[in-house]
């Protein structure tokens, strides 16, 4: 991913994340463990709205065709394109991760090309629901 910016990401996410990451390998892997290493782990209570974190549903533009996307980030097993719920191991999930409204990153695309992409609202966080066990 091409960025520099520090992501947050609550501790809660992290531990789950480093656990999944001990049974999964391949470059997504790689590519998302890269991400946590950069990442501030911040309690659960102390996220800020306006951060993307698991089971976040989350408004995108991508700044390449300027369409709009919404998708709810999860893990793996709940991954369902058709419902619009993308695995934090696909490449778009790894992108999102951590992000804020207005942050902007670049991602890879599985044909190789790379695309931007800018969070431009979420609209359902667990931790601002106090949604605490998802």
């Amino acid at each position: 991913m091409a960025q520099t910016e520090t992501l947050m990401i609550t501790e809660q996410d992290y531990e789950r994340l480093a656990l999944l990451l001990q049974h999964t390998d391949g470059p997504n892997a790689v590519a998302l463990e890269e991400e946590l290493a950069r990442a501030q782990v911040v309690p659960q209570k102390e996220v800020p709205q306006d951060i993307v974190t698991m089971n976040s549903t989350v408004q995108f533009v991508s700044l390449d065709t300027e369409k709009e996307s919404e998708v709810t980030l999860v893990y793996p097993k709940d991954a369902d394109v058709t419902k619009g719920r993308v695995s934090i191991l696909a490449p778009i999930g790894i992108a999102l991760i951590g992000l804020k409204v207005g942050q902007t990153i670049q991602w890879p695309m599985p044909n190789g090309q790379s695309r931007e992409l800018k969070v431009t609202a979420i609209r359902y966080q667990p931790e601002s629901a106090g949604d605490w066990d998802l």
